[in-house]
C-alpha cells in the first residue's frame, strides 16, 4: 500500500510531524509513505479545498492508495474530500474512531484536526490514533460476531459512492478555473500522478490544464 501523507497549510508546521507518525505506524508493514506536504517551508499557500483536489487527483489516478490528511478542526478537510471523486474520507480524532473506520468503514483516506485540541502531548493521541487505524486489515468488520452485516452495509455505501460520483477527468473542466490551476501549480503532486498514475484519461486531462 502507498500512503499520501498531506494537509492543508494552516497547520502545515505539523507536516514533518504527520509524515514521521504515518512511518511510524507502517513500519515493518511493508508499505509506503509518500509525503506531499504543505510542507513548512513553502511560501504558497493551499487551502483544504485546494488540498483536497490534489487528494482526489493522487487516489483517482490510483498513484497512491490511501491518503491521512487534515486541517485545523479536520472536518473541512473531510467534507471537501468526499465532495471529491474518488475520496471516501472519514474524520478521526481518536484511536477508537480510527480502529472502526478501518474495520468498518474501510475508506481510503482520513481527516485529522491537527489544531483543534492539539494541545501539549497531541503527538501522542495523533501516533495512537494512526497505529489503530493500521493495525489490523481494512474491512473486516466489527465486532466480530457482527462482521458479515457490516462489510455488506459497506459494500452498498461503496456502490451509492461510486454511482453518484462522476469521474475526476470529467469534472476538472467545470470546476473553478482558479481552484484547478492552484492545485495543479503544486509540482510535488502532479509530477507524481504523471509519473505514478494508472488513469491514462485523467492524466491527459490534468496534463492540458496544467499547460492552459
Amino acid at each position: 500500500m502507498k500512503i499520501a501523507v498531506i494537509q492543508a497549510s494552516s497547520q502545515k508546521d505539523k507536516n514533518t510531524l504527520l509524515f514521521r507518525c504515518v512511518q511510524s505506524a507502517v513500519a515493518g508493514k511493508g508499505w509506503e509513505a509518500v509525503n506531499f506536504g504543505v510542507f513548512a517551508e513553502e511560501e504558497d499557500s493551499y487551502s483544504y479545498i485546494e488540498t483536497a483536489l490534489n487528494i482526489s487527483m493522487l487516489l483517482e489516478s490510483c498513484a497512491v492508495d490511501f491518503a491521512v490528511t487534515g486541517c485545523s478542526s479536520g472536518q473541512g478537510m473531510m467534507l471537501a474530500c468526499n465532495s471529491l471523486p474518488g475520496i471516501l474520507c472519514g474524520y478521526v480524532e481518536n484511536p477508537s474512531d480510527a480502529y472502526l473506520f478501518g474495520r468498518i468503514n474501510d475508506g481510503n483516506a482520513i481527516s485529522y484536526p491537527l489544531g483543534l485540541n492539539f494541545g501539549w502531548a497531541g503527538e501522542i493521541n495523533l501516533q495512537s490514533t494512526l497505529e489503530c487505524l493500521f493495525a489490523e486489515p481494512f474491512g473486516t468488520g466489527y465486532p466480530r460476531e457482527d462482521a458479515a452485516r457490516k462489510q455488506r452495509d459497506t459494500k452498498l455505501l461503496k456502490d451509492i459512492w461510486r454511482t453518484s460520483k462522476r469521474p475526476l477527468a470529467q469534472i476538472l473542466p467545470e470546476l473553478d478555473r482558479q481552484l484547478v490551476w492552484h492545485a495543479l501549480s503544486r509540482t510535488v503532486v502532479f509530477e507524481y500522478v504523471m509519473q505514478h498514475g494508472k488513469d491514462k484519461e485523467l492524466e491527459k486531462v490534468l496534463h492540458s490544464l496544467h499547460n492552459m
